[in-house]
């Protein structure tokens, strides 16, 4: 029952990360926090499990909304080529930044911004080109915030990515592409970070790889791969704004339940 309910997870994150370039980890994170509480893991552990394996998940989940982009030659490879140094980077100092913080804290912390995300998406407050595209040092420092970010939430950075590359003059559906792939090193430098700093915590459950639940992540993995593609091409064909805003709902009661809780 739990590996259906993560492969239906998988498949919600899938069409969000194509469809929003925002890598699902605002749905995983969520949902893995209630379920493996559920389950009855430790709550000093639960919120860090679930960051981690949903950062591991991402890494997945981007590869197929990468092609899709890539394939309409959406990305902008010369922005994501300088955005990467800094997003490693950032996204390393975000996982050891999350390891000091204790379970209940980090999930209120997510809350905050779940609720944030919230806001934006249902006012659509989308940023106006008001600066030229970027040049190299600013998109490496831009990276690095947007991987620190990234990390400590749990998420692929597209609710950090697409409006910044929106504010420097992007095109769109050009920011959305290019942010699906930035996903691709955030998950990775996060998810490695998440192993590393939980491999000794003797809290953890069974098939657990540091901070990163494998059942949940084999779950999530299996049909997000094929999703994020259906997403990628949705992206390219329907006005998001509803959707938007249902995910904005959505996004509103799980941060006031993190919150409240």
């Amino acid at each position: 029952m739990e590996f259906a309910l993560y492969m239906l997870l998988g498949a919600a994150a899938g069409v969000l990360a194509g469809l929003f370039g925002v890598g699902g980890g605002m749905i995983i994170v969520p949902v893995l926090v209630f379920s493996f509480s559920a389950q009855g893991f430790a709550p000093e552990v639960l919120t860090h499990l679930a960051v981690g394996t949903s950062l591991a998940t991402i890494v997945f989940t981007s590869i197929n909304s990468i092609r899709e982009h890539h394939r309409r030659g959406a990305v902008q490879w010369d922005l994501f080529r300088w955005l990467t140094p800094g997003i490693l980077g950032g996204a390393a100092v975000g996982g050891l930044t999350a390891a000091l913080i204790n379970g209940p804290i980090l999930q209120k912390i997510i809350g905050v911004f779940a609720i944030c995300v919230a806001i934006q998406l249902a006012l659509n407050l989308t940023p106006k080109a008001a600066r030229p595209q970027p040049k190299r040092p600013e998109l490496i420092a831009a990276g690095g915030v947007i991987g620190w970010a990234s990390a400590i939430f749990g998420i692929g950075g597209g609710s950090l990515t697409v409006p910044f590359l929106l504010w420097r003059s992007v095109v769109a559906q050009k920011a959305v592409a290019t942010s699906a792939a930035c996903g691709f090193p955030i998950a990775v430098a996060g998810a490695l970070v998440f192993m590393v700093t939980g491999w000794n915590n003797h809290q953890l459950p069974e098939w657990s790889l540091g901070f990163v639940y494998l059942p949940a992540l084999f779950g999530i993995a299996l049909t997000s791969v094929f999703f994020a593609r259906f997403g990628a091409k949705l992206a390219h064909r329907l006005s998001p704004l509803l959707l938007k805003r249902l995910f904005a709902l959505l996004l509103t009661v799980v941060g006031l339940s993190f919150l409240l809780n």
